[in-house]
């Protein structure tokens, strides 16, 4: 029987949604330059969740907003601000995203994308050997305005340029991460499952109350939010789980299943299993060979379990499936391993 994929729904958006936002500030993004964020911070670009609203809430510049927002140009040219990807990366799509920015969003904008190795003591932005990926587009106010992009180089920056002033609540930059894993000793540990290391949660029964996506993040989560959650079921013998794909093929030598915050609402327990393909369809449709890899164990409430001498199997695998009994939250996965090439 086929899993019934469960991924997180977003009215109309595109598939590339469903990869890795390279620009997130939890991943380690950063704005690293505008050239006005008078009403609103730059930093607030790249920050989780499509932005808030608080109508009386003002500073001593204007109108308090939750996303990027320059002045209004009296001068000719535009606004634009340049981000650090977390990682390098080939783009798939953008959402620019205007919600909560209505008269004062920006008409149109652009996208360019540059290699950078250090960019520590760039100060002349314009001299960078930028390539455009995103021709001047419309954007509509208070909306996600998806973008695909269809470029194959990998980048560590892209530069927001806004025609010709105004807000933006939150840029999202969807892709693959690029690492080169034959140039990684084999020898060396490393978390196979993390985002940033291009590890993705691809499918879950279940994610009511929080995304799977949680899982792979960096850090500890910051609250009960910041996690996987699945609804309460009252069917005998319940079981929840979620798919990893690995960021690459490797054994896993070290398990830690966090679930902090998690106290009223943690898994009894949970077990993992691994595969090995080339196939993520064959995956989601049950035509790999699942092997154990951690027998259930017990779980307790907002605490870091790590286990190694339980781990059973050290068999080389590409996905993973974490399973929680009856149901719950889980916080954090790592799957800290060795490459195998």
């Amino acid at each position: 029987m086929a899993f019934e994929k469960v991924t997180e729904i977003i009215k109309d958006a595109p598939e590339f949604t469903q990869l890795t936002d390279l620009a997130a500030e939890r991943l380690g993004g950063k704005v690293v330059h505008a050239t006005d964020d008078f009403f609103a911070d730059k930093e607030n670009l790249i920050k989780a969740g499509r932005g808030i609203f608080i109508a009386d809430k003002y500073t001593d510049r204007g109108k308090w907003m939750d996303g990027w927002e320059s002045r209004r140009k009296r001068t000719p040219g535009h606004d634009w601000c340049v981000v650090q990807l977390a990682t390098t990366g080939i783009i798939k799509g953008f959402d620019i995203d205007t919600n909560f920015f209505l008269g004062n969003h920006p008409p149109q904008a652009s996208i360019e994308g540059a290699m950078i190795e250090d960019d520590a003591t760039t100060t002349d932005w314009d001299s960078i050997n930028w390539q455009e990926i995103l021709s001047m587009s419309p954007l509509d106010p208070g909306s996600q305005n998806f973008y695909e992009c269809k470029t194959a180089h990998p980048f560590t920056h892209i530069r927001l340029h806004i025609y010709p002033d105004g807000g933006v609540a939150r840029l999202k930059v969807y892709g693959e991460v690029v690492k080169d894993w034959k140039a990684i000793d084999t020898s060396e540990e490393f978390d196979l499952a993390a985002a940033i290391n291009g590890g993705k949660a691809i499918a879950c029964n279940n994610m009511f109350f929080s995304s799977m996506s949680n899982l792979i993040m960096p850090g500890r989560g910051v609250n009960m939010g910041d996690g996987w959650e699945t609804k309460r079921n009252r069917t005998p013998g319940n079981k929840d789980w979620v798919i990893l794909k690995l960021a690459t093929q490797g054994t896993i030598e070290r398990i830690v299943v966090d679930t902090c915050h998690f106290k009223g609402n943690y898994p009894d327990s949970c077990s993992i299993e691994g595969c090995f393909s080339n196939d993520d369809e064959a995956v989601l449709s049950n035509k790999s060979d699942w092997q154990t890899i951690l027998p259930q164990q017990k779980l307790s409430a907002d605490h870091e379990h790590e286990f190694i001498k339980e781990i059973t199997n050290h068999s080389i695998f590409s996905h993973v499936r974490l399973t929680i009994y009856p149901d719950g939250g889980v916080s954090r996965l790592r799957l800290f391993g060795k490459v195998k090439h």
